[in-house]
């Protein structure tokens, strides 16, 4: 009965000996005290977990029984705690009651902000002991470490695909539901998250705020600004398990082994000729299309797509930043250095089906399978 008075009077009469906050309640105390000796008493004894609390561990249990008990009146979407519920509420009201005072971007929920808040103060307090990656928040350091753990406790009812947090297995629903609730206010192009939107709004407004600290190129996707800085360091963490050739991205390897699968999964609706990557595709479409959208502000020729207008602009830059490590020739595509160095390596990765002879070049194949094995057919 006295400790539930306390909560009428104002006085708070529990008082950590640590940083001297105080408490109205003896429970809140030692809750509290857990973040100075680092206790977590209850434990999850289905994956080990460790929390602080029993209400934080009887919440926690939900994600292995699937127990959703909160549901959202307007879609129908379910949630193990009121608090998400809260706060998905505020997709369908637009609701961002919080602010960043630096900046103004508005978000949804607190925890946001504050993450958000890192970009601007450069904090990140929560390290990794593995890899000593740091992070502006707790729970992205919990989510981080799944990586090196492996657990992915995050099940899709659907097609059975895991995920290492709910928040991704929650987008990758709206694969199977078709929901793109997120909508761009000028273009009205549509997003499954909002993450993706608040990208994708950079192409209207010009924002770019990754910058590399070596060349200062700027990016508007924080990925991207990591995968171009392989440019300077030279790492090459893709590794093409049939001939041994490095990528810096993961998606440039998986186009190079359709060199050797032969897989051409992107056909051209005119023609029906196949291409192993999108990009190829597109630049091809252009032959039926006639489009040439890039143009060359020295000479005014113009080009498909922009790659070929980079390479071209290197005639009148004289520019060749591709050097063979070899020979010391220069080129200025790394496309056309990669074929050069098969001089060197031996390599011939395009073969003949009909009599196994092989080639360095994609186009010489194609030259010999119309002559040659066309009149052994």
């Amino acid at each position: 009965m006295e400790q539930h008075q306390g909560i009428h009077t104002v006085e708070s009469t529990y008082r950590c000996d640590v940083c001297n906050r105080t408490f109205k309640q003896l429970t809140q105390l030692k809750v509290h005290q857990g973040i100075h000796t680092g206790e977590r008493p209850y434990l999850c004894d289905i994956c080990g977990n460790t929390f602080k609390q029993l209400t934080h561990l009887k919440v926690h249990q939900r994600i292995h029984t699937r127990e959703r008990p909160y549901l959202c009146d307007i879609c129908g979407k379910t949630f193990i705690h009121l608090t998400h519920l809260n706060v998905h509420q505020r997709v369908h009201t637009g609701e961002r009651p919080y602010r960043c005072d630096v900046c103004n971007e508005t978000f949804s929920n607190r925890r946001k902000l504050n993450v958000h808040q890192g970009v601007h103060t450069g904090d990140h307090p929560y390290r990794c002991d593995v890899c000593n990656k740091t992070f502006s928040d707790r729970r992205n350091l919990n989510v981080h470490q799944r990586v090196h753990t492996g657990e992915r406790s995050y099940h899709c009812d659907v097609c059975n695909k895991t995920f290492s947090n709910r928040r991704n297995l929650n987008v990758h629903h709206r694969v199977h539901t078709g929901d793109h609730p997120y909508r761009c206010d000028v273009c009205n192009k549509t997003f499954s998250n909002r993450r993706n939107l608040n990208v994708h709004q950079r192409v209207h407004t010009g924002d770019r705020p990754y910058r590399c600290d070596v060349c200062n190129k700027t990016f508007s996707v924080g990925r991207l600004l990591n995968v171009h800085q392989r440019v300077h360091t030279g790492e090459r963490p893709y590794c093409c398990d049939v001939c041994n050739k490095t990528f810096n991205q993961l998606p440039n390897l998986k186009v190079h082994q359709r060199v050797h699968t032969g897989e051409c999964p992107y056909r051209c609706d005119v023609c029906n000729k196949t291409f192993s990557s999108r990009s190829n595709l597109n630049v091809h479409q252009g032959v039926h299309t006639g489009d040439h959208p890039y143009r060359c502000d020295v000479c005014n020729k113009t080009f498909s797509n922009r790659r070929n207008l980079n390479v071209h602009q290197g005639v009148h830059a004289g520019d060749h930043p591709y050097r063979c490590d070899v020979c010391n020739k220069t080129f200025s595509e790394g496309r056309h250095l990669n074929v050069h160095q098969r001089v060197h390596t031996g390599e011939r990765p395009y073969c003949c089906d009909v009599c196994s002879k092989t080639f360095r070049h994609k186009i010489v194949l194609k030259r010999h399978l119309f002559s040659c094995c066309k009149q052994q057919l």
